[in-house]
């Protein structure tokens, strides 16, 4: 773009100042470095490298050469002062600058930096609570200088020292003095408190151009002295309230140029501000003050394009404010970035009333365009290749109609670059050849050639019917994030790959489970199925033209591995002689399992149950019944789960998937019971701990010892580091047995002694062998407690696997499938052995529900893995004329089972019905 003639006025103001631009240096000048930080190996004795920096700038100073900077390592506090003595030589100047740019400063604490005798120096990005001294030096320019509020004047040059330049700079009070010549004070902001801004005194040639100086105790800037040929330009100068902390008496004007320094003194395009409690007093002007512009004009010839405010408040960066593109940009001092670095712009909503229609702005500050992002639009970011598209390009700049924008389309094409024709954006349209997606990019620049870009992907498809892909992920719960639940058998479906011409409007999905759902303006899907299996779903995608396309395929549901949770303290679901909801023959009944709110023994909750383990007790049996226990409602089991006479209480672990709501359903078939549910843990993928099967192994068996447990006592058994079991158990898996019982009572088997749980895990009869599975934490001690209520009984204790770190396997549910039943191939005889298929592929372990029935003799079960040597255990214990079901665990090979019918009970039934099964994890 053709530099206009305000730049050209720019340039040719700062030749006037600093003259000529010096020739770039042949070579790039060395670096020395300081850091003081931590770990910095900092040494003031070493050669200040950046592996070995200085540790205080005074080190450096003392050694830097013409053409070297000192860059400081910024964020620390370098607590000294520093005197700079040294000179650089003619384009080779001795700098002091951050090490990290980009806003960073130097903080030299309470320290005072004073330039004494030196020449050719630069200092940048400053902050000094101490205060700057310029005393016989030339060539200074000090840049972005932060002077804390001190004491008077923080700010000195003095002592003859020639051509000092203080630009971006924020200081409270500036002294120039003793002879000084040819300082030059350029987008400064300056105040004082307590006296004059800037007191220039024989000073003679001191520039003050662009500078916001606020005053409040004497004039805001006063030149006295010999200090002729002086100049004020383009500055903002405001007039405050008198405080507490003044002294002075001076006169209270804006300007004050005494007699012996108003000889060559100019002032011009500054702008005047006072408050509403002071009206300005523009001039005091070799010894007459004046207050109006009107007058002074007359008298001097001076301020011929200043401008008096009543008020401050008329003065800032805005529209239409009278300081915006109306100063001088030939003046001298004049730089082409602000006190914040911004770059001088012209604001096309004001008109250019600067001295040749500049647009220059008065004051520190130039007014931006605000521009920070641009922003992009395309009417159709997803068509059928040949549709045209339109791209409309616009940003926050509150100037548009100065802006410039280029639209790349991202296939090839030439971009599309001009200013906004009309309205506030510029717009363009555009056909693509091919289908794909094409990342389109806007680029927005302002007139001060800043640049701020955006993208947006456009998908441009091919012109003809749609196509439906999808896949499906199984989702499973985050074992650190039980506030989020997820329910098993939940898969996500996703058809973001598909391809339709227009966009999609809706998806709609039928899971295959009777089940469908609309998604609108979606490509995703979230569903938990009710049972696993495969089903077929399809996905249909509907586009904003009213095109359809869809696609059926079959989908893989299953469980996932889980690890095993156990509850901390065994948790009473039901129990129907309490609560009087007894249950009906026929009838479902739904039991919620504990959800986010449960608390395992490590603190996490359930944010996805897969499975539960529950206790169910059934008892006041009206006639001879079975309980099954399953996921759904609507189920109709095979299997069962207790089995109990009239008048008898049976109890049973049983291990159950919930449904999609948490959700466990029993069902009696006959008659009525009272039934007790008590919730001793859960499965859950990603979370608990993995388990190792174990041979049956038997840990405890009181009749050997002689000694019954009495009612109302406990026995300790001790499990770590025995039978297999690692010292770090977490959880054992254990059959109980009890045996000459003398009442009916019920066992509690528990980890702490102290803390008994309100439940039960076996219920012992007189004259009948009972069993039951129980998974029981393991105390730190490594023990766990059998209680027993009433009467004298004695138990036994079979170990058949254990939780915890040296786990594993994981556990995988299933509904509930008969493995095995000998009412279809025949009784299994006394002392023979039956062996059960159909465990999967793969697993090391089962979990079963083992039932006998029709037994002719009291005697045992032993379930074991097929090809094992036999183990000296029982997993359940039979007796004639009754259906005694048992929850047993038991190792597994080549996906077989081992049933062993012992040699004194006669013969019996036995059926095997799957729960799930463990696997390598």
């Amino acid at each position: 773009m053709r530099p206009t003639r305000t730049t050209v006025l720019l340039t040719a103001g700062l030749v006037t100042l600093f003259g000529a631009p010096a020739a770039a240096a042949a070579e790039a000048p060395t670096s020395l470095y300081v850091n003081n930080g931590t770990g910095s190996n900092c040494s003031d004795a070493g050669s200040g490298t950046q592996a070995v920096p200085y540790c205080t700038i005074s080190a450096a100073a003392k050694v830097v050469q013409p053409g070297q900077t000192v860059r400081i390592r910024t964020g620390k506090v370098y607590d000294e002062s520093v005197t700079l003595d040294r000179s650089g030589e003619p384009g080779k100047p001795i700098s002091f600058v951050p090490e990290l740019v980009g806003g960073a400063f130097t903080d030299l604490s309470g320290g005072k930096l004073t330039i004494s005798g030196a020449s050719h120096v630069l200092v940048q990005r400053l902050i000094t609570r101490g205060g700057v001294q310029v005393t016989g030096s030339s060539d200074i320019e000090l840049d972005r200088i932060y002077s804390r509020p001190g004491p008077v004047n923080p700010l000195v040059i003095g002592g003859g020292s020639t051509d000092v330049r203080l630009s971006r700079s924020t200081v409270s009070g500036i002294l120039v003095n003793g002879g000084a010549r040819g300082t030059v004070l350029s987008n400064n902001n300056l105040s004082s408190a307590s006296a004059s801004a800037v007191a220039v005194v024989d000073a003679p040639g001191t520039v003050i151009t662009n500078n916001t100086v606020k005053g409040s105790c004497a004039a805001v800037v006063s030149v006295s002295g010999g200090s002729t040929g002086s100049g004020l330009f383009n500055n903002v100068l405001i007039t405050e309230d008198r405080n507490a902390s003044c002294t002075s008496t001076d006169p209270r004007n804006a300007v004050l140029v005494a007699q012996s320094a108003s000889a060559g003194t100019l002032a011009d395009y500054n702008l005047i501000a006072g408050n509403p409690n002071i009206a300005p007093v523009p001039y005091s002007w070799s010894g007459t003050t004046y207050k109006d512009l009107p007058a002074f004009r007359a008298a001097t010839g001076q301020g011929a394009h200043d401008i008096l405010l009543p008020s401050a408040t008329e003065v800032g960066l805005w529209d239409g404010s009278p300081g915006v593109d109306s100063a001088d940009a030939t003046a001298p001092g004049v730089l082409t970035s602000d006190l914040r670095g911004k770059p001088v712009v012209d604001n096309p909503l004001v008109p250019n009333t600067g001295k040749n229609g500049g647009h220059l702005d008065r004051g520190s500050t130039e007014l931006q365009d605000g521009l920070t992002h641009a922003s992009i639009g395309i009417d159709q970011p997803w068509a059928p290749v040949g549709t045209e598209v339109q791209v409309q390009a616009s940003s926050d700049s509150r100037w548009p109609t100065a802006m410039n924008y280029q639209i790349d389309f991202g296939d090839g094409t030439p971009p599309v670059a001009g200013q906004p024709a009309t309205g506030n954006a510029l717009l363009a349209k555009h056909a693509y050849g091919k289908p794909g997606e094409y990342t389109v990019k806007v680029t927005a620049t302002n007139t001060a050639g800043v640049k701020v870009a955006t993208t947006q992907t456009t998908k441009v498809t091919p012109d003809g019917p749609g196509t439906v892909s999808f896949t499906d992920t199984p989702v499973l719960p985050t074992a650190d994030d039980p506030s989020a639940p997820v329910r098993p058998l939940t898969v996500d479906f996703d058809a973001s790959s598909s391809v339709t011409p227009w966009p999609v409007s809706h998806m709609d999905v039928d899971f295959g489970d009777t089940s469908w759902e609309r998604f609108p303006g979606k490509t995703t899907a979230r569903h938990a199925f009710a049972r696993p299996g495969d089903h077929k779903v399809t996905v249909t995608l509907f586009d904003t033209k009213g095109g359809k396309a869809t696609t059926t395929r079959t989908v893989r549901v299953d469980y996932a591995p889980s690890g095993y949770v156990a509850a901390a303290v065994p948790l009473r679901l039901e129990d129907t002689r309490v609560s009087g909801r007894t249950l009906q023959g026929g009838q479902s009944r739904l039991f919620t399992m504990p959800g986010i709110t449960f608390q395992g023994p490590e603190g996490q909750g359930s944010g996805g149950m897969a499975s539960a383990v529950v206790n169910v007790t059934l008892t006041n049996v009206t006639q001879d019944a079975f309980l099954s226990v399953s996921p759904q409602q609507n189920d109709n089991p095979t299997t069962s789960n207790l089995n109990a006479r009239a008048g008898g209480t049976v109890s049973n672990t049983v291990t159950v998937p919930v449904d999609e709501r948490g959700f466990v359903w029993l069902r009696l078939n006959a008659g009525q019971a009272d039934v007790i549910v008590d919730f001793v843990g859960h499965y859950q993928p990603n979370s608990g701990q993995k388990f190792s099967p174990i041979a049956p192994s038997r840990l405890v068996d009181t009749r050997t010892e002689g000694v019954a447990v009495a009612g109302g006592t406990t026995r300790r058994v001790h499990v770590a580091g025995v039978a297999g079991i690692p010292a770090d158990v977490k959880a054992v898996a254990v059959n109980l047995t009890s045996t000459d019982a003398t009442s009916n009572s019920f066992v509690v088997a528990y980890p702490d002694p102290a803390n008994r749980p309100a439940v039960s895990n076996l219920n012992p009869e007189p004259g009948k062998a009972k069993s039951n599975q129980a998974i029981v934490p393991v105390n730190p001690n490594g023990t766990i407690t059998l209680y027993n209520h009433s009467g004298s009984a004695h138990l036994i204790v079979d170990a058949v696997g254990f939780y915890g770190q040296g786990g594993k396997a994981l556990f995988t549910p299933v509904v509930p499938q008969r493995l095995g039943d000998t009412r279809v191939t025949g009784k299994l005889g006394a002392g023979a052995t039956a062996t059960v298929a159909g465990v999967p592929a793969g697993a090391v372990g089962a979990v079963v529900n083992l039932t006998a029935t029709e037994s002719t003799g009291a005697g045992y079960l032993t379930a074991y893995g097929f090809g094992a040597t036999r183990p000296d255990a029982s997993s359940l214990n039979t007796l004639p004329g009754l259906t005694i079901p048992n929850h047993v665990t038991t190792p597994v090979a080549d996906g077989k089972i081992s049933v062993f019918n012992g040699p004194w009970g006669g013969s019996t039934h036995v059926i095997t019905d799957l729960l799930g099964y463990f696997s390598q994890g």
